[in-house]
């Protein structure tokens, strides 16, 4: 299969699945012409990345995964870490979200929104530095 074909089987740009050869998270064979000539397990791997990417993994994360996957004497306790770790990471990010909504929404509500010139929303990413030094 020629680039073109994978990417679109895998749903991945070419571009992704150049860098992700560059990287060596594939390595598919070259034809004599020096063209990339991709296997189904090449397919394969792209898919899997593509999931794992879709799930917030890492590039370093998705090479643990792949090593684990092709490793059949692997322990799923070590895919769950590594899993349980990006489970973490998302976390954090939907709890800073929150936090981020919360305040956003408070300034909103706080402002009139008419044609006076004060505003509290303004006011408060004026005084976001001095919030910063507390």
């Amino acid at each position: 299969m020629n680039i073109g074909e994978v990417a679109a089987r895998s749903g991945l740009p070419a571009k992704t699945i150049r860098y992700y050869e560059e990287i060596g998270l594939v390595r598919p064979p070259r034809d004599a012409n020096g063209y990339r000539a991709f296997r189904e397990s090449d397919l394969h791997k792209l898919a899997f990345l593509a999931r794992a990417r879709a799930l917030g993994f890492s590039i370093d994360d998705c090479r643990t995964l792949l090593a684990l996957y092709e490793d059949r004497s692997r322990a799923s306790a070590d895919v769950k870490r590594v899993a349980k770790e990006n489970l973490h990471r998302i976390e954090a990010k939907i709890a800073a979200l929150e936090e981020m909504r919360a305040t956003l929404s408070t300034l909103v509500a706080a402002c009139a929104g008419d044609t006076r010139p004060d505003c509290p929303i303004l006011r408060d990413l004026a005084d976001a530095p001095a919030k910063a030094r507390e």
